[in-house]
């Protein structure tokens, strides 16, 4: 029996409509959504330059062999019976939906004057937290000004660039000139948008459950899309270039290399940064052109030992004891081969080097540098890192530092970079282990099953009323042992202090408190006063980073928001 009712190619806007009406779900077995925003704008920015982004395969489901849900940020079912299932494309339909319809915990948007100004697709689109876009671009006064296209424009409730432009000219004077190149965006970028069509295998009503779970199991173990850093092998291998054999080297011989599985893709970018003459890139288009074999030769040995030295260096001076706690994995792009460039500097001057190193790097992670666009930033840090060690103005990222200190009161595990930048900002501290009363390390981590739990326990705020977004901050989170976390349970501070106080003395339970930035905090933690507890650890932070950034930040404005 033939299982397959088609495989004809299906517009985008067609699937997101299909997703929007409840006709195309998901069965309840698929995972949860779980990509990265930067993920999202990498494949909004493969469409707009309508490449392949892969096919996805449905099973037409009149006999609801499965239960079923809507997909995340779609309406709900109710009760609704799709006609579609999507077996593979959950991920990647998903993130389009929510950036074109407005959905989720980000919003989307296109910087019109980038593209105008001659810059690319990847440069122009950005996105924010849903929370922060509503105050910047809500207004279609502030999205004019700007010339800030939101996603959803394109389709979603609104479906019409066109319209959102000219209602722009009727509330902005532009020039004739300017007005025919906004209008010609529209070919360039919105348009292949527009006409998106994704390969689409359809298996028929006749498919049985069996066959469905088989096919599902199957896209789960082989579904790994080909790398850059794949093709680039396939077409050295003729000139005596081995890239996986030296992939393999550079990992036996540099361990952090391997610990952190740094992205083979990431070393070939920073050797083409490295590439004399030229203006730095780091865009795929322009590896696969112009990377050569003798590139490779020259720098492949000084830019894998610059990955190993970045990630000493984050290590020993940055608290990322693990691979968990890296806020930007494209960070280590440029940073490695700026290592590999100064490789020849010593003395005073190569420490000075390795300060403003460490200085840019925390720069970056708490300005949250590399949420957009992280290409075209990293070859920007690059060319200014290398200014800067050489009596140049300070790069852009460290110079613009600005940072509002009242972000942490809802910077979540959701918020991932900013988050694991805060953890590691407590680890850099030299926290001391609450069950074992040593100084956390790598090793510490692993074998006591450290991780970031909550120091007024969830169940417990919930209790007196404090709004989930509090009770999930960064600022109520530092790193415990697992034997510890459960004796804390849902219990206050005012009955698990005592228990721990009892073991090791007040002396040393209040130095512990202090190594996890929690400093004059003690007691505000007995008497379960969160308010306080939470402007004190605030204040903590801000002054930390000050010092690890070389800037000023403004204090809290002193008000715990329900969220």
């Amino acid at each position: 029996m033939n299982i397959f009712e088609d495989t004809n190619p299906k517009k985008l806007s067609d699937l997101l409509t299909l997703i929007d009406m409840g006709e195309m779900a998901l069965p309840d077995f698929q995972r949860s959504f779980i990509w990265d925003p930067s993920a999202t704008q990498e494949l909004i920015t493969s469409i707009a330059s309508n490449y392949p982004a892969g096919s996805l395969l449905r099973v037409r489901d009149p006999n609801t062999l499965f239960a079923v849900r809507e997909f995340e940020g779609a309406p709900k079912l109710n009760g609704k019976k799709p006609i579609y299932l999507i077996l593979d494309g959950q991920q990647r339909l998903t993130s389009l939906y929510q950036a074109f319809y407005g959905k989720g915990e980000h919003r989307y948007f296109l910087r019109l004057g980038y593209l105008l100004d001659g810059k690319d697709f990847e440069e122009s689109i950005f996105q924010l937290r849903a929370g922060r876009a509503a105050k910047k671009y809500s207004s279609f006064e502030q999205q004019a000004a700007e010339l800030i296209l939101p996603l959803e424009q394109i389709y979603g409730k609104h479906n019409s660039y066109f319209s959102w432009l000219e209602d722009v000219f009727e509330t902005q004077e532009h020039p004739k000139e300017k007005k025919k190149a906004l209008r010609d965006v529209h070919k360039q970028w919105i348009e292949p948008i527009e006409h998106y069509e994704f390969p689409v295998v359809t298996l028929s009503d006749r498919t049985g459950a069996d066959a469905v779970c088989t096919i599902f199991e199957t896209l789960n173990r082989t579904g790994v899309k080909l790398s850059v850093f794949e093709l680039l092998t396939a077409r050295f291998w003729p000139k005596n270039v081995n890239l996986r054999s030296l992939l393999d080297d550079a990992k036996k011989r540099y361990a952090l290399l391997e610990e952190f599985d740094v992205d083979p893709y990431y070393i070939l970018q920073a050797i083409f940064l490295l590439i004399p003459d030229k203006a730095p890139s780091c865009k795929k288009r322009d590896l696969l052109n112009e990377l050569n074999s003798a590139y490779i030769n020259s720098f492949w040995d000084p830019v894998t030992e610059g990955f190993e030295n970045v990630l000493r260096l984050l290590y020993e001076q940055c608290g990322v004891l693990s691979p968990a706690w890296l806020s930007y994995a494209p960070m280590l792009i440029p940073a490695a081969a700026f290592w590999a460039k100064q490789e020849a500097t010593v003395g005073i001057k190569a420490g000075a080097t390795r300060s403003k190193l460490i200085q840019w790097i925390w720069c970056s992670i708490f300005s949250q540098a590399y949420e957009n666009a992280p290409n075209s930033q990293a070859a920007k840090d690059f060319s200014q890192l290398n200014l800067w060690s050489s009596s140049g103005e300070e790069p852009e990222t460290v110079k613009q530092f600005r940072f509002d200190i009242d972000q942490l009161r809802e910077t979540t595990p959701r918020q991932r970079a900013l988050y694991r930048g805060i953890i590691c900002l407590i680890l850099s501290n030299g926290p001391i282990d609450f069950f074992e009363r040593k100084k956390i390390t790598s090793k510490l981590l692993a074998d006591n099953k450290i991780d970031d739990h909550h120091i007024f326990p969830y169940a417990y705020l919930e209790t007196i009323g404090i709004p989930k977004l509090n009770r999930d901050s960064v600022l109520n989170r530092t790193l415990i042992d697992r034997k510890t976390n459960m004796s804390i349970g849902k219990k206050p501070p005012s009955l698990y202090l005592p228990a721990i106080e009892k073991e090791m003395g007040r002396e040393t339970l209040n130095n512990i408190v202090t190594s996890h930035l929690m400093a004059e905090t003690l007691e505000k933690m007995e008497n379960e006063a969160f308010e306080p507890f939470i402007e004190n650890r605030l204040e903590i932070f801000r002054q930390q980073m000050q010092r690890l950034t070389g800037k000023t930040i403004e204090k809290s404005d002193g008000k715990l928001e329900p969220r």
